[in-house]
């Protein structure tokens, strides 16, 4: 009898989260000075298909049935993330994602001298001047257009290599965070969690933005964290030190890495992870380039533009509808469950970095693609739901996907 209550519950709480979708919709519909066509997401309505059609499909009955292990966790991710942007084409879809006037890409032929970038990067900040930085790359510490002008280096340059480079980095969370699992010994919940980590809902903004690649990198910092050897939490507190200069939000991400290690009880692994990431934060000081200089200026820029009008009253709340699209339906079912699990310290973690995003303002829409390092932390929930449901969640969480990317043409 309990059985059956529970799995009602979990229907009615996924059931419940689509509603919340459906009202942050309407609502948004007639609230003034959104900016987002398709409300509760950026982007607009346009219901189409693309070649990647039939390979998302495909994709996802293979997951479904299939299930997979660990090991094929990487290549599946890949092929679900890059199927899904082919809905929307190779052009529109991938190669010119990242090459629009407010992306990094813009800016990249402009960067002769990383140095000197490095050392004016704050005075370009701010909006209303000739050598204002474009919206992402102002919006943004240095690391990230960093990233983006060392692929061109590479000769990696313009938005085709960029796409691809940002979901081959972005697909890294389906086998990361599992991986972390693994390595806290959860090896039955990490197996389960595999299929949903794969069929991310989110993985329509892994493919393409730059926020993917931010996801992929902090996944794969927290799988390092919980190995058993220094190199590893060495590798992991650099690329968390290296993460805080992609976005200033991922801050917050510090509660996620800090629950992990916690987890472990290895706090000599904190302690060279800290080290790390503060050599990081010294470097780009010494590069001259100041992380809480750039905040406070990221701020200011924040109210020059349409974020002082976009009203907080609404995406207060319906940006957490946001989550639910990139976390799909199965993963808020099975935060119902997160009491008493495993699962608490790490997806608990994720789940207070959002809320604390969220409060602060500096959020308002967008999140389904800024706050992906913290969702795919919350997808191991459905891990929670009981095996006999798996397959239907797993359906539901492609559905998601499928039905964003074909009614839609997200923005980024």
């Amino acid at each position: 009898m309990a059985h059956r209550i529970g799995l009602r519950l979990d229907l009615v709480v996924g059931g419940a989260a689509l509603v919340f979708v459906g009202i942050a919709t309407a609502v948004g519909l007639a609230v003034p000075n959104i900016f987002a066509a398709a409300p509760p997401l950026f982007a607009q309505w346009m219901p189409h298909v693309g070649i990647g059609t039939p390979l998302a499909i495909l994709v996802a009955v293979a997951v479904i049935a299939w299930r997979p292990p660990l090991r094929f966790a990487y290549p599946l991710a890949v092929a679900w993330t890059f199927s899904l942007a082919l809905i929307d084409g190779w052009q529109r879809g991938i190669a010119d994602r990242l090459t629009s006037q407010d992306e990094y890409l813009h800016e990249v032929p402009g960067v002769h001298d990383i140095g000197a970038m490095l050392r004016t990067f704050s005075t370009r900040i701010l909006d209303f001047q000739p050598d204002s930085w474009t919206t992402h790359v102002a919006g943004h510490p240095p690391g990230a257009l960093l990233a983006f002008v060392w692929l061109d280096r590479l000769g990696l340059g313009g938005g085709a290599w960029a796409g691809v480079v940002v979901i081959l980095i972005g697909s890294l969370t389906a086998f990361a965070v599992p991986w972390t699992l693994r390595s806290l010994g959860h090896a039955e919940l990490a197996t389960a969690v595999v299929p949903f980590s794969v069929l991310l809902p989110g993985a329509v903004w892994v493919g393409v933005s730059a926020d993917g690649l931010f996801a992929g990198i902090t996944a794969l910092a927290v799988a390092l964290l919980v190995q058993r050897h220094w190199i590893a939490w060495l590798g992991g507190g650099l690329l968390l030190g290296y993460s805080v200069f992609l976005s200033y939000g991922l801050l917050l991400f510090g509660l996620v890495a800090l629950a992990a290690v916690i987890a472990t009880r290895r706090w000599v692994a904190l302690g060279v992870a800290v080290v790390a990431a503060l050599a990081v934060m010294a470097a780009f000081a010494a590069a001259g380039f100041w992380w809480f200089d750039g905040y406070h200026l990221v701020v200011e820029r924040y109210y020059q533009g349409i974020g002082a009008l976009r009203p907080y009253s609404y995406w207060v709340w319906a940006d957490l509808a946001t989550v639910v699209l990139a976390a799909g339906p199965a993963a808020v079912a099975g935060l119902r469950r997160l009491p008493g699990s495993p699962l608490l310290l790490i997806t608990g973690a994720a789940v207070l970095a959002i809320l604390l995003a969220d409060v602060t303002g500096l959020s308002k829409a967008e999140v389904e693609r800024i706050w992906l390092p913290f969702t795919v932390w919350l997808v191991p929930a459905a891990a929670l739901l009981p095996a006999s449901t798996r397959r239907w969640w797993l359906a539901a969480q492609a559905l998601t996907a499928l039905a964003v990317n074909h009614l839609v043409l997200t923005n980024w």
